[in-house]
């Protein structure tokens, strides 16, 4: 559960540290996709860190490509 927490205050800070600058909406997608990119692979993995980046990765680089 402190993992999960741990994500979790990881995805609120960077969103709420991005949304204090002026970003496009190409930058949103990829903060966006990144945050549920990294959740998905957290919970596909069991918690695992490799497994979180991965899917962070992931999901940033769809949701860049996305909002082109």
């Amino acid at each position: 559960m402190k993992k999960i927490s741990s994500v979790i205050a990881m995805v609120v800070l960077s969103t709420s540290l991005l949304s204090v600058t002026a970003c496009t909406n190409r930058d949103m997608a990829t903060v966006g996709g990144g945050a549920v990119g990294g959740l998905v692979g957290y919970g596909v993995t069991g918690g695992s860190g490799v497994g979180t980046a991965v899917g962070a990765v992931g999901g940033a680089v769809i949701g860049n490509q996305l909002a082109r």
